[in-house]
């Protein structure tokens, strides 16, 4: 129950009480957004290059979305997929016209995308290929999940550790190294998962003949080739998808985050010869694809197609990466900018932690991607002077830390 007499430190100490442990959590109460800002209960205002961690990609409360919401709210919340829902047909139709896909499976999270991308390459493997084709070969410092599947997938032990014994049929290899993937591919291999650009693992850009050169292992091989585009896909890296960089396709491509601005949602997108093995109550999700979520969905995907939010991304990570790299003669703990797009990682030789902490201080919500890289990912609806005031609280806090 609501309760506005609760002060601020009554409610973490709520937090900290009745919550599980698994959250880092910062000390702050966020309330209240809008665009590219958001408030906390104390009426602080931050400039938010978080977006939820890649999520409210056309910031906060923005008029389409929310419109979206209360008409869908007002409408239909919720139908199982025994029955037919207009929303999430419509969606799944633009998803098809805008991608290398051919059919749809709606879900809940990119870990759910995943683990039906998992599935659908088992399943594929067995029926298309041999019995024995089931292995999956992901890459190290990757991530795709919580899931048991999923997190062994992930390329990072620090996310397995405690569940171990994890689930069979998956190797590892360097991420970038063809020669690497083509000598772990072997009878046994039916796919393999990777991030176009690797965002939790640190926002590692690969080669540009690395994602062909996956492409033409694969089809030499007759495995899928799956591109975990959660973090990468709807518009963030400066094109709808991040695969067309590299002017290759997928096989099976799975997204969430973006999607629905915040609403919970997740989607494997694939070819109809890898479909064709999801036949009837082979797969199912009670959530996946309501008339709900799809509908905010719809109007988001829209949005960021009509008002050619992926050029803007292109555009303004160019202006903000143009303008890390002028602060590295200042700060000498940068060591590295890289990135595309809106999905940017400061590369340090000092923990990022410390940096992180100083920003959210000085009003910038920032993220870090493995120990020693801050990554932003602003909205991409983010405006030269929201750059220009996150550079400024960048070059502040980066001149002051030593390494």
């Amino acid at each position: 129950m609501k309760d506005d007499k609760v002060d601020t430190r009554t409610l973490l100490e709520w937090s900290a009480k009745y919550h599980t442990p698994n959250y880092g959590r910062t000390p702050i109460l966020l309330v209240r957004g809008e665009g590219t800002r958001v408030w906390d209960s104390d009426g602080r205002e931050y400039l938010d290059f978080t977006t939820g961690i890649s999520v409210t990609s056309l910031g906060h409360c923005h008029p389409v979305v929310t419109g979206a919401i209360r008409e869908a709210a007002a409408t239909l919340l919720h139908v199982s997929n025994i029955f037919h829902a207009a929303p999430q047909i419509h969606l799944a139709k633009l998803l098809v016209e805008n991608s290398f896909a051919d059919r749809v499976f709606f879900c809940n999270s990119g870990a759910e995308a995943n683990e039906a991308a998992l599935k659908l390459a088992r399943k594929y493997g067995k029926e298309k290929l041999a019995d024995d084709r089931y292995e999956v070969i992901a890459t190290n410092n990757s991530f795709h999940g919580r899931t048991l599947a999923t997190v062994t997938a992930t390329g990072q032990p620090k996310y397995q550790h405690g569940f171990e014994p994890l689930m069979p049929g998956f190797k590892h290899v360097p991420y970038n190294d063809l020669r690497a993937m083509e000598r772990a591919m072997d009878s046994h291999t039916a796919a393999i998962l990777v991030e176009p650009i690797q965002g939790e693992g640190g926002v590692n850009v690969p080669d540009d003949d690395y994602l062909p050169g996956l492409r033409k292992l694969c089809d030499e091989s007759g495995a899928l080739l799956i591109f975990d585009e959660i973090q990468t896909g709807v518009g963030r890296t400066g094109r709808l998808w991040a695969y067309e960089h590299a002017g290759v396709e997928p096989d099976v491509m799975t997204l969430a985050k973006a999607l629905a601005n915040g609403v919970p949602i997740g989607a494997m997108l694939c070819r109809d010869e890898a479909a064709s093995v999801l036949t009837a109550g082979s797969h199912g999700s009670t959530f996946g694809g309501t008339p709900f979520v799809t509908q905010v969905a719809l109007a988001t995907l829209t949005t960021v197609i009509g008002d050619k939010l992926p050029e803007r991304a292109a555009r303004m990570g160019r202006e903000l990466m143009d303008g890390l790299r002028a602060l590295q003669p200042a700060c000498p703990v940068v060591k590295q900018v890289r990135g595309r797009g809106l999905l940017i990682g400061v590369e340090l030789s000092t923990p990022a932690a410390p940096i992180v902490d100083a920003c959210r201080e000085a009003g910038l919500l920032v993220l870090s991607a493995g120990e020693k890289v801050v990554r932003l990912v602003p909205p991409l609806i983010v405006e030269s002077a929201d750059v220009r005031r996150a550079l400024g609280i960048l070059n502040t806090v980066l001149a002051k830390a030593k390494a």
